[in-house]
């Protein structure tokens, strides 16, 4: 009786101990702060081809990351749930710390001529499209394989940590294909 009770707390004491390395794990430090001017980027291009992200400062490489897309990358998003990443020029006009995933950098995407195109086409264009890390749910544990997102462009979150302090809203994001 005494081995199982011995038993039965032992196992309860690893539980508790696995359940707080998890919420360690998964709790979300406050975001980086924004950087000085100086230290602020001015031109996101990524090359979806490649699968790369190039962050620019006065024309001058200061980041490049291999970046995850939609889950059917090829070609430009026509519509919701297509599952591709636009393409074409669009800026950061919002910046999330309390996104599903691990900080994210929200587009203006759909432009008016996504919405004309999508309207023309009798489909809704989609929205919210975001560089961003790795789905909170996961923690720091994992950085998901392959082309898995929605139709937004994913690195590692300590990536995403220095994207975004080094990226105000207005930053111009070209998106090639």
């Amino acid at each position: 009786m005494k081995r199982a009770v011995r038993l039965g707390l032992g196992l309860a004491a690893l539980i508790v101990a696995a359940g707080l390395l998890w919420l360690q794990l998964i709790t979300k430090a406050p975001p980086p702060a924004l950087l000085t001017p100086e230290g602020q980027i001015d031109l996101i291009v990524i090359d979806k081809g490649a699968r790369t992200l190039t962050a620019l400062q006065q024309d001058k490489v200061v980041l490049r990351l291999d970046v995850a897309l939609g889950f059917a990358p090829e070609g430009d998003k026509v519509q919701e749930g297509d599952g591709k990443t636009p393409e074409g020029r669009f800026t950061v006009d919002r910046r999330n710390p309390q996104s599903a995933f691990h900080l994210s950098l929200g587009l203006d995407y759909p432009r008016p001529q996504d919405i004309a195109r999508a309207k023309s086409q009798g489909v809704d264009p989609g929205s919210d499209i975001f560089i961003h890390g790795q789905p909170n749910r996961v923690g720091n544990l994992v950085t998901l394989p392959g082309d898995w997102t929605a139709g937004c462009i994913a690195v590692t979150n300590a990536e995403m940590e220095t994207l975004w302090a080094m990226t105000p809203i207005g930053t111009p994001v070209q998106i090639n294909p």
